[in-house]
């Protein structure tokens, strides 16, 4: 069916470029004569103009006249022409101009941030007034404009009833059956659009328009949905948009309200952010053509048809709640890590900003709640690698401020009146500073300008956000424009912070990904400016605390480069001395109440790793110490062992200190080969004194014991084991103890085989625990060739608890092995053999007797001689073990077998022995 003529009424007739007709559907991408109020764009390379260089005029905020207001008929170069991946060697459609919505002929300036009369600030602050006038006059309004723009809605469409009964039976129609090719769908299209121009003069279409809503939506989000992701080949989704804008300018919003409508909103935008980049659209097209269409120019003109829609949803925004639904979808794609759809993104909100601006005329209650986010997220993007995304968002910025401006005007009361002119002021006198161009190319200046006009939600907000800029890995430019934005909007906004443990938990959690040295100082220092403001000290020093020790290296390089004054240095020490006391003093049911140990914990751990190092070793900061100092006895060892003594002295561990004093504990831990002897002391004194603390403090170091590298492992395993004497350790889980322990008896280190026995000789005291290390016996087993000392005779300590349990083949193999370490040079060792062989013997049973008999024999001659033993030990325990022997064979030994007398001087007695020995065997019964 043909449409009526749609040139007149039609606002945005123009703005599709193509001027195609519904019998010639696939014309899109000619030449069409634009109305002749009809101004030019100023996103070019979304657009479908193409405009002849000319003159950058040099960009200043002040004057209102920055890159000369594109929208009032200005031209630049011809290299902006090709932004957006449009090269000069794909065709360009013709020359076109396209209507941009709601703009009067001639808004030069209309965007810029006149504060000229701010200039009375200057002179006299308190003169400041603020009038509906004076708001119109900040922030660069006209009421008068917008009036103008607006009366263009207004325009008839179709002036005679025939044509509307027909438009609404062909759309109806559309309603109960289906759109098959693009003619019937650009035919619905239009006749949609033509027949919303009635609206405003005839009740039928209001009638039926409201009446199907749903049918509208329902039929927009299948034509979007057939609408394929990968290409652009037709008009549909520019008709598409132009349908919904014309709707909008008649108060029909079919993108606002309901659930549908939402998920329509998302699936339009989805369709046009998400195309391949103009270069692959072009190349797309070579290999397959598509008729008549122009794809660079048809891309144009749909973008552009986008932008208008957008720019349609806020010209009657007065509550700012479509701009806020309008953010909500435009916000992933602004973050999205592809470079073009983070353009197109940035333009279109740069469009709808610099509209909104425009038309701006607000009405409290205000529902756009996300300011702080908002400007974050758009000062990033100033910063961003792509050139282009980079100018869309200064100018998005630019315009922002002025939203700003008059929002904040708008929400002012006469309490917060003086505040509101002081942030006028420093808007003012910052931006008599910088030139556009600087405003957006140093991100610190943006945070600077925009400080003073957000409240403290909005701050947090915009932390928040900028560190979501941190994990930019794509794109360090990012990362370095968020540390920027950071640093000077913490140290600008000074106390006016809330959720300040949140933005810690983020910053630490940051870290680990950011690796510009800049960027890592800058989040440091940003922890150093809250940490030193006396209403965050506290708070950010409880945050650091509830880490898990000991911290990784990140969280150890925070701690060690916060960068203080040192008369706020003081203060935080004396303040985390204070916690740390209080945390110590508090119920041992309150998870804090062991953070005093969590702390202690770290410093035993620095003790370890300070072993050995000067002070050249550390970096000292300048003017802390004199030369005198530098090059006396102090060493970063001695600066840990004090920061543990005062810990404990300030946590009332009076009685813990003093063992440590007694006992020489100190000098323990500041020895190499000693330390875990000063640590393993250290511990049980806390285990006398408290063990409900002690118990926590053993679930504490569970996580402790697999992090950091071997110091920070053994000093934690040092201080876990010696816990393990408590009462309360059977109630550990096994993967958590005796699991833990076994993977230590296999480590290559030898400390932690020692350790791993050692827990075991404390574990093996309960009785529910003795079947688990018994399936650790041929480990333990293995342990008795090892040449330490200490881990031979802790194996031989829990072998003797398990011997009665072994089985005939165990412990066979233990007395083999057993049997070669008679006469181990060390004594020790010597003599816990011997006892254990004495204790193998009384277990074997009854029925398995025959099967030791020979290795009981062959040890009488050698448990003989070692009963002369130099060491009265070993000699007493050999003839313990004769003794054994012989209850064993049912012998009767020779009462000259325990004179203790040395046989040389009584050889009658060596004889005595010797006969009983060469005797048949019944006569030794």
């Amino acid at each position: 069916m043909p449409l009526p003529y749609r040139g007149r009424g039609s606002r945005l007739a123009s703005s599709r470029g193509a001027s195609t007709s519904v019998h010639s559907p696939r014309r899109a991408g000619r030449g069409a004569p634009s109305s002749s109020h009809a101004l030019r764009l100023t996103r070019r390379r979304h657009s479908s103009e193409q405009v002849p260089p000319g003159p950058e005029p040099q960009a200043d905020f002040r004057s209102g006249k920055w890159l000369q207001e594109h929208a009032g008929g200005d031209a630049r170069d011809s290299q902006q022409t090709a932004r957006a991946g449009m090269g000069s060697r794909h065709r360009i459609c013709s020359q076109e101009e396209v209507v941009i919505p709601c703009d009067s002929d001639n808004d030069s300036g209309s965007v810029d941030l006149q504060l000229s009369n701010l200039e009375d600030i200057k002179k006299d602050p308190s003169s400041l007034e603020l009038t509906d006038s004076d708001i119109f006059d900040i922030t660069g309004l006209s009421q008068e404009s917008f009036i103008y723009s607006y009366r263009h809605l207004t325009q008839q469409g179709p002036d005679n009833e025939a044509n509307v009964e027909r438009l609404i039976q062909s759309i109806q129609e559309v309603f109960n059956g289906e759109l098959q090719s693009e003619f019937e769908k650009l035919t619905f299209l239009r006749s949609l659009s033509s027949l919303s121009q009635t609206l405003p003069y005839d009740e039928t279409t209001e009638s039926f328009i409201h009446s199907h809503i749903t049918d509208i939506v329902h039929v927009l989000n299948m034509l979007i949905e057939e609408e394929p992701l990968h290409s652009l080949f037709s008009s549909v989704r520019q008709e598409v948009f132009i349908t919904i804008a014309n709707l909008s300018y008649q108060d029909i919003h079919l993108l606002f309200g309901s659930e549908d409508r939402a998920d329509l909103f998302s699936l339009i935008t989805k369709s046009i952010i998400a195309l391949p980049s103009v270069e692959t659209l072009i190349q797309l097209q070579e290999i397959m053509p598509s008729g008549s269409y122009n794809t660079e120019c048809l891309y144009r003109q749909t973008f552009q048809a986008f932008s208008e829609m957008l720019q349609s949803l806020v010209v009657k925004d007065p509550h700012l709640e479509n701009l806020d639904t309008i953010f909500k979808q435009m916000d992933p794609w602004l973050q999205s890590t592809k470079d073009h759809e983070r353009e197109r993104a940035t333009a279109s909100m740069a469009q709808v900003l610099k509209c909104l601006s425009r038309h701006l005329s607000l009405k409290l209650p205000l529902r756009f709640q996300r300011l702080g986010h908002f400007v974050a997220l758009m000062a990033l993007l100033c910063g961003d690698s792509v050139t282009e995304v980079a100018e869309e968002a200064a100018e998005g910025m630019h315009c922002l401020l002025h939203v700003t401006l008059r929002l904040k005007c708008t929400i002012y009361d006469k309490k917060n009146h003086p505040n509101l002119r002081r942030a006028m002021k420093k808007c003012q006198e910052l931006l008599e500073l910088y030139s556009i161009k600087q405003f957006y190319s140093c991100p610190f200046k943006i945070a600077q300008i925009f400080e003073a006009f957000l409240n403290s939600n909005e701050l947090f907000q915009f932390v928040m956000t900028t560190l979501d800029g941190l994990e930019n890995l794509k794109h360090p430019c990012t990362q370095k424009s968020a540390g920027e934005l950071l640093i000077t909007m913490v140290k600008n906004a000074e106390s006016r912070f809330e959720k300040v443990p949140e933005i810690m938990g983020v910053i630490c959690a940051r870290l680990s990904i950011i690796s510009q040295p800049r960027v890592r100082r800058q989040i440091i220092n940003t922890v150093s400016l809250f940490i030193s403001r006396p209403k965050y000290t506290d708070i950010v020093i409880g945050h650091l605390l509830c880490h898990p020790v000991p911290y990784d290296r990140h969280l150890a390089e925070l701690w060690r480069t916060l960068e203080v004054e040192l008369p706020s240095t003081t203060w935080i020490l004396w303040r985390l001395l204070r916690k740390l006391q209080k945390c110590h003093n508090e119920p041992t049911h309150e998870k804090m109440a062991y953070v005093a140990v969590a702390l202690l914990m770290t410093l035993l751990i620095q003790i370890h790793h300070s072993i050995g190092l000067t002070m050249s070793d550390v970096a000292v900061p300048s003017g802390l110490y004199t030369e005198q100092e530098m090059s006396s006895e102090v060493t970063p060892l001695c600066f840990a062992i004090q920061a543990t003594k005062s810990l404990l002295l300030r946590t009332l561990c009076w009685q813990e200190f003093n063992i440590m004093e007694k006992n020489k504990g100190w000098t323990l831990l500041e020895g190499k080969e000693c330390h875990l002897q000063g640590v393993s002391l250290l511990a049980n004194a806390l285990l006398e004194r408290n063990h409900l603390l002690a118990h926590k403090v053993m679930y504490l170091l569970v996580p402790l014991l697999n992090r950091g590298n071997d110091k920070h492992k053994l000093t934690s395993a040092g201080f876990f084991v010696e816990l393990l004497q408590s009462p309360v350790a059977r109630r550990l889980p096994s993967i958590y103890s005796i699991v833990r322990l076994k993977d230590w008896l296999h480590h290559g280190n030898r400390v932690f085989k020692f350790l791993a026995l050692r827990g075991l000789r404390y574990l093996i005291k309960h009785q529910d625990m003795r079947e688990d290390i018994r399936s650790l016996l041929p480990c333990i087993l293995d342990l008795l060739c090892e040449t330490d000392e200490k881990i031979v005779l802790l194996a031989i300590q829990i072998l003797l608890q398990l011997v009665g349990t072994m089985d005939f083949t165990t412990l066979t193999a233990m007395m083999k092995t057993l049997f070669t370490l008679f006469g181990d040079v060390r004594s020790d060792v010597h003599r816990l053999s011997m006892t254990l062989f004495g204790a193998s013997i009384k277990s074997v049973k009854y029925t398995e007797k025959k099967g030791v008999e020979n290795q009981v024999l062959d040890s009488l001659v050698p448990l003989l001689l070692y009963s002369q033993d130099e060491n009265d030990a070993v000699a007493e325990e050999s003839r313990q073990v004769l003794t054994i022997c012989a209850q064993f064979l049912k012998w009767k030994l020779p009462q000259e077998v325990y004179c203790k007398d040395p046989w040389y001087i009584s050889p009658s007695e060596a004889g005595t022995v010797c006969k009983f020995f060469v005797l048949p065997t019944a006569c030794r019964v």
